[in-house]
């Protein structure tokens, strides 16, 4: 189940004004490609898509949170509304690996129920979908993948399993591709202009004591 259009985007509203930054518009930009690149692919809805992208991280609601919070306060918030597909892919936009993501490491009760979630599931077209165009998305508009890896590295670090999470983005990319008979890149807005711009990183705001 899926809320409508004006409901995801009046979600997504109130989540910015609970939590102000440039996620939001991130969120409303991973909708956008999602949406233009559906409208190429025989058989995917657009309108499904452009709702899944707009909710993939309404988890960041509840402030700036690490990945596990706000993948599993976004899953938790939709499945309390119902919206079964909006809960998946807030559990599934951040890992493209599925379990192979995990380490043995001690997890925090949020990481338990996410390994535990993901390793049951299933993926499909969307949760694809959506994972790809999380890494074409930027607050500022549309960029290149290499761009996208980039920006997030300077913000979190390099992970032990980084080139194998872009290795696995270029392979969705590829396969969206193969389907719609053109580059994803030449369906995302003005993609030329925002891949050259270079904006700092964002920083929370420093709170006051």
């Amino acid at each position: 189940m899926l809320p409508d259009i004006k409901t995801a985007e009046k979600e997504l509203e109130m989540a910015g004004e609970m939590n102000p930054g440039p996620w939001t518009k991130h969120s409303v930009n991973v909708g956008v490609a999602a949406r233009n690149i559906a409208e190429r692919v025989p058989g995917l809805d657009r309108r499904r898509a452009y709702i899944l992208g707009l909710l993939h991280d309404i988890g960041r609601r509840v402030g700036v949170v690490s990945i596990p919070k706000h993948v599993y306060e976004g899953y938790r918030y939709a499945q309390a509304r119902g919206w079964d597909e909006v809960a998946k892919v807030c559990m599934t936009h951040s890992y493209p690996l599925l379990e192979k993501e995990f380490t043995g490491n001690e997890a925090s009760e949020e990481e338990k129920a996410i390994r535990a979630y993901i390793a049951q599931c299933r993926c499909g077209e969307y949760d694809w979908l959506i994972q790809l165009c999380d890494s074409l998305a930027v607050d500022y508009g549309f960029c290149i993948l290499e761009k996208r890896f980039v920006d997030v590295a300077r913000r979190y670090g390099i992970w032990e399993n980084s080139v194998d999470r872009w290795e696995r983005i270029f392979e969705i990319k590829e396969m969206f591709e193969g389907r719609m008979g053109c580059s994803v890149y030449d369906v995302l807005p003005d993609i030329g202009r925002t891949t050259l711009l270079c904006p700092p990183p964002w920083k929370p705001p420093a709170t006051g004591q």
